[in-house]
């Protein structure tokens, strides 16, 4: 079983001819809502590829909140240990894509700002159950913390979106940020090159290994002494909205399977690589056919 604790959110997406810089209006498209949350959207990434899964989060008592629910337990998420927050709003995501596929993101917290130890406490059995664990940052530190000492599988911990105030928690077994979160991380410039994407995330202590998402040069796998770099797919992108979430949920059914991490990461590339190529969030989840067969020609 896999167990994320994490974020609903309602996104409101707009298709954009370019992103506005400071000061600036452009006109965007029509507005279409989506499922999403990056804890929502990872639990539904695992469940579509196989992974029996779990969720422990909030919702506000809206009708945005009833709607998300209702959407992963659709997908097979098991929303047991999701509460409902009093005169609280469920969390928003504005989106705005441009032609390429590249996307600006604002999140209001809402609901997903109440999610707290104690709500980890009451899925302690979830959690200990768990053969892998998801965590991401758009739930309070707390939370966080207190998961990854329940936990008793594998935990990962995506840094996204990315926060200075946050701390990576004890116990992190495989840390997996993009570049930008790895330089905050660190504290160093956001590093271009493999060696320097590989430099940067050797000075991070405390983690058993970690994976760099490098959009569309891959992924880097960073464990010990070694690296290993795995190449992206060739697919044409239309949106790149979820894609880490993709990415770390195929990542935890990979490992909940038993495979290397190297392996692991290869399967999860392609789990994003097949996001990328439809619209939205959860929308865009691939399925297990869909990265069966877009590996298929690389074995």
């Amino acid at each position: 079983m896999i167990a994320v604790v994490g974020s609903f959110n309602l996104d409101v997406v707009t298709a954009v001819p370019r992103h506005p810089v400071p000061g600036e209006t452009v006109a965007g498209g029509d507005i279409v809502h989506h499922s999403g949350g990056k804890g929502a959207n990872q639990a539904v990434a695992a469940s579509r590829l196989g992974g029996r899964v779990a969720m422990v989060g909030r919702i506000g008592d809206d009708d945005a909140g009833a709607t998300l629910v209702r959407s992963v337990r659709e997908q097979g998420v098991d929303t047991t240990h999701v509460a409902v927050t009093p005169a609280t709003a469920t969390g928003r995501a504005q989106i705005a894509i441009d032609p390429a596929g590249e996307n600006t993101i604002i999140v209001s917290p809402g609901a997903n700002a109440h999610v707290s130890a104690a709500d980890c406490a009451d899925a302690a059995d979830v959690l200990a159950g768990a053969r892998v664990t998801l965590l991401q940052q758009e739930v309070p530190d707390e939370a966080n913390h207190a998961a990854a000492r329940l936990s008793s599988g594998t935990v990962i911990y995506n840094p996204a979106p990315m926060s200075r105030e946050s701390t990576v928690p004890d116990g992190v077994d495989l840390l997996v940020p993009n570049r930008t979160e790895l330089a905050a991380l660190t504290g160093s410039p956001v590093p271009e090159t493999l060696d320097e994407v590989a430099a940067a995330a050797r000075t991070l202590v405390g983690v058993g290994a970690v994976v760099v998402t490098l959009g569309s040069d891959g992924a880097l796998v960073v464990e010990g002494g070694a690296t290993t770099h795995v190449p992206a797919l060739p697919v044409r992108p239309v949106d790149t909205t979820a894609a880490g979430d993709s990415f770390c949920g195929a990542l935890a059914v990979a490992l909940a399977e038993g495979r290397g991490l190297d392996g692991a990461v290869r399967w999860a590339c392609a789990a994003a690589a097949v996001s990328t190529t439809r619209t939205g969030a959860q929308p865009s989840l691939a399925s297990r056919e869909e990265v069966d067969a877009l590996l298929a020609p690389q074995v």
